[in-house]
């Protein structure tokens, strides 16, 4: 139904219940990278209220994370954090590895609230919010009519193509899942760690009825290029003879490429849709300093599916 007409109480409920969805669906802060938008742009005056729920798999942290590593990981976090001594090692080496792969891709649920709004004809802006990750993007149109399914353009009908090209800037605190794995690592290694991304989507669509009123297929490609900075405060971790302990790692910067494609459907009616997505990127993290000097090499691909609601709002002055 649609949302406007719906009493404010209602309304109220309606918002208040979604982003009960978005802290419950989500464990730990990671900007969005689902594409979840059409090659049609927010018509002039119009709301799209939309909630994704989905998951991050990256196939980084999967290959750095064995049983092996695991078990390490909760017994020498365990030593640490009863005060007791650690000596790094060849595995201390590999936790920090495991550590940043799921810092830089983790392995968990996403999920993200989002309202767009159309400026002016052919360029909308919007603002995402996911669990701590803050969003905001724009997208301009560059092929397709530009009208409403209230007011369609003359030509608008079924099948009809659209394009149009995005840019996202997201900016969040990094964190490592709330998983007893990752507890572990934190409390042996301190990791900290922000980061900002930046996306820029190309999508092509095809219209499902004249101006998307009953959907659409939408697919393309995007380039991200991500900056991040991470620091180690490890709690009694020394060195290999065990007469000195560690210094801190201090902050580190470093940045890396992402190339993706995506798929989406967009299903429905004038008002309400059922969004399913996936996008795939892979990425070269590059070279990450350790705490004894070294450094670990880290690359991907990550898989993202999810499947979201999104509600139209029609500028009803029209």
């Amino acid at each position: 139904m649609l949302i406007s007409l719906l009493p404010v109480a209602r309304q109220r409920r309606l918002l208040a219940g979604l982003a009960a969805l978005v802290l419950v669906g989500t464990g730990a802060c990671t900007a969005p990278r689902n594409i979840t938008t059409s090659g049609k742009v927010t018509p002039q005056g119009e709301f799209r209220l939309a909630y994704n729920q989905g998951f991050n798999v990256g196939s980084a942290p999967i290959s750095k994370a064995g049983s092996a590593v695991k078990d390490a990981a909760g017994q020498l976090g365990s030593q640490a954090a009863r005060g007791d001594t650690v000596r790094y090692s060849g595995t201390v080496s590999s936790l920090q590895t495991a550590a940043l792969a799921y810092l830089l891709d983790p392995l968990q649920p996403t999920a993200d609230l989002s309202i767009r709004y159309g400026v002016v004809p052919r360029l909308d802006v919007g603002y995402k919010y996911a669990f701590g990750s803050h969003v905001f993007d724009t997208q301009y149109q560059l092929l397709g009519p530009t009208g409403s399914i209230e007011n369609p353009e003359r030509g608008a009908a079924s099948g009809t193509t659209y394009a149009s090209i995005g840019l996202q800037y997201a900016i969040q605190r990094a964190s490592l899942p709330s998983i007893s794995f990752a507890s572990d690592l934190n409390n042996l290694l301190g990791l900290s760690a922000s980061r900002h991304d930046v996306l820029i989507p190309l999508t092509v669509s095809q219209s499902f009825g004249p101006e998307e009123s009953i959907g659409a297929i939408s697919y393309g490609a995007v380039y991200a290029h991500s900056w991040v900075s991470y620091g180690f405060t490890p709690s009694n971790l020394y060195n290999r003879s065990g007469g000195a302990k560690l210094p801190n790692l201090p902050k580190q910067s470093r940045n890396f490429s992402s190339y993706g494609l995506f798929l989406n459907l967009k299903l429905g009616y004038k008002y309400v849709y059922v969004v399913p997505a996936v996008s795939v990127y892979y990425q070269n993290y590059g070279d990450y300093t350790l705490l004894d000097g070294s450094t670990a090499s880290l690359s991907g691909v990550t898989f993202i599916p999810s499947l979201g609601v999104q509600f139209r709002i029609p500028n009803l002055s029209n």
